[in-house]
C-alpha cells in the first residue's frame, strides 16, 4: 500500500511535464511542400541535364578561349553525368531531408543557372 503513494504521485509529475518537453517541428504542410520540390528538381535534373554539354561548352569557350572548344565537350560530358546522377538522388530520396533541409544537392541546383562567366583577361 505504501509503495502504492509514492508510485501515484510520480505517475502524476510524469504525466504532467511530459508534454512540457515535447518539441514542435516546423508544420507538416512545409515539409510536404520542401518535400515536393525536391522531387521536382530531380525529376527536372534528369530531363535537362544533356543541356551540360553546351553549357560546359560555352563557359569554358568563354573562360579559356579556343582551347574550350576541346575541353568544354568533356567537361559538359562529365557534368551531364554528374547532373543526372544527383537528379536522380534527388528523386528517389526526396523522402529524406538531407542534405541540409531538403536543400539542393548541386550547385547550382537547376542547369539553367549559372551561365555567366568572367572572360579570360587579354581577350575579347
Amino acid at each position: 500500500m505504501r509503495s502504492g503513494l509514492i508510485i501515484l504521485p510520480l505517475f502524476m509529475l510524469l504525466v504532467t511535464v511530459s508534454p512540457l518537453r515535447a518539441e514542435t517541428g516546423p508544420p507538416s504542410d512545409i515539409i510536404v511542400e520542401h518535400m515536393a520540390v525536391k522531387l521536382v528538381r530531380g525529376i527536372t535534373n534528369i530531363v535537362t541535364c544533356v543541356v551540360e554539354l553546351p553549357k560546359q561548352t560555352y563557359l569554358t569557350v568563354k573562360k579559356e578561349g579556343a582551347t574550350g572548344y576541346l575541353i568544354g565537350p568533356i567537361k559538359g560530358l562529365g557534368m551531364t553525368v554528374y547532373r543526372a546522377f544527383m537528379g536522380a538522388g534527388e528523386t528517389v530520396l526526396f523522402l529524406v531531408p538531407q542534405p541540409g533541409y531538403y536543400e539542393p544537392m548541386i550547385d547550382p541546383d537547376y542547369v539553367w543557372k549559372g551561365w555567366n562567366v568572367q572572360e579570360k583577361a587579354g581577350t575579347r
